[in-house]
């Protein structure tokens, strides 16, 4: 083998609380067809003709309330991420690319080349597949590979969602916080329903059978709402809580379409009224800290749990870099090196 490189991709985050810095990402982000995935006429109106007149100055202040002395929260979180991956994994270049905004997969990628990269391994930090996120990760990375007329040797870290690399720090994340008296809600990123069906090559399985996403079968060995129940599954059972000690949900949705339910919002709620009055809430489909945990779960979740008879809320961390996450990573990665080369 040649020199290593890992190229570490992120969502992305807007380069300040500006306004106008959180106008561009959003742009940028909710025009990707994979994000929103309706004809391109539609996407551009609602997009350009809704969303961006109203949501930059909701979202701007909210960013404000969690910037960090040395920026954005996940993009701090996600560099500590890949400095501490190059500790463990020795003579191998990190660089991270964020999909959306700064620093981009170009300019990670070509730090790489610069530096001698040989083979190279894309790794989008997405622990369950989905095409909003690992999918059009990979398209970009390609594409910009493409246009770099760069053809290292391609490598890529599929995704790990039952993996005891990730599930075990993971779990022991969350394990200081459970009590006999909590109850544990995982809460993942939500995903519109269009994107749940397409998954399924056949349009005979997923959203179409009861239960669809308890049981492994081809027809969702990629989907994301499968692959959040093993993780879930798999994590319940390194606690050994049982059924009635836990519930999912999906957050951060997004313009009129159906998507994944119960909505997070609406689940604690929910458990609220049932008399639950210590919630855990972890949020297992985001490694590192940004809004969707520091601000959409740790304040606009946790009020809305209070307001409806709550007593306690704690949002575990992201893994973040954590030492025993990062040394589960470094696992994750060296595996990857021995999957076959992809196409470029």
């Amino acid at each position: 083998m040649g020199k290593q490189g890992v190229l570490l991709i992120n969502v992305g985050t807007p380069d300040d609380c500006s306004v106008d810095s959180v106008k561009d990402y959003l742009r940028e982000f909710l025009l990707d067809p994979d994000v929103i995935d309706i004809p391109a006429p539609l996407r551009h109106l609602l997009v350009r003709g809704i969303i961006l007149r109203t949501r930059p100055k909701k979202i701007a202040p909210r960013y404000s309330e969690i910037w960090m002395e040395e920026g954005s929260p996940l993009r701090v979180y996600t560099q500590r991420m890949a400095d501490a991956l190059k500790e463990n994994l020795g003579d191998v270049e990190c660089q991270v690319g964020m999909r959306y905004g700064n620093p981009s997969i170009r300019h990670a990628l070509e730090k790489l080349k610069g530096s001698g990269v040989e083979d190279l391994l894309i790794a989008p930090l997405f622990p369950q597949h989905a095409q909003a996120t690992t999918g059009t990760s990979m398209k970009e990375s390609m594409n910009q590979l493409r246009l770099l007329d760069w053809r290292p040797n391609i490598f890529e870290m599929e995704h790990f969602e039952e993996d005891p690399a990730f599930i075990n720090p993971l779990a022991e994340s969350i394990m200081p916080h459970i009590s006999e008296d909590s109850h544990l809600l995982f809460s993942y990123h939500g995903l519109p329903l269009s994107h749940i069906r397409r998954c399924d090559k056949t349009g005979s399985h997923c959203l179409k059978v009861d239960s669809c996403c308890s049981f492994k079968v081809p027809e969702n060995s990629m989907c994301y709402a499968h692959h959040c129940n093993l993780t879930t599954r798999a994590v319940v059972g390194y606690l050994g809580l049982n059924d009635s000690n836990f519930s999912i949900s999906y957050q951060s949705r997004l313009g009129p379409a159906k998507w994944l339910e119960p909505s997070t919002v609406s689940k604690v709620e929910e458990l609220a009224k049932d008399g639950k009055k210590d919630l855990v809430v972890v949020s297992p489909a985001f490694l590192a800290d940004g809004l969707e945990t520091l601000e959409e779960l740790e304040l606009e979740v946790r009020e809305h749990f209070m307001a409806h008879g709550g007593e306690s809320m704690v949002v575990v961390k992201c893994l973040n870099d954590d030492p025993h996450w990062i040394e589960g990573l470094g696992k994750i990665v060296r595996k990857s090196f021995e999957i076959p080369v992809l196409e470029n």
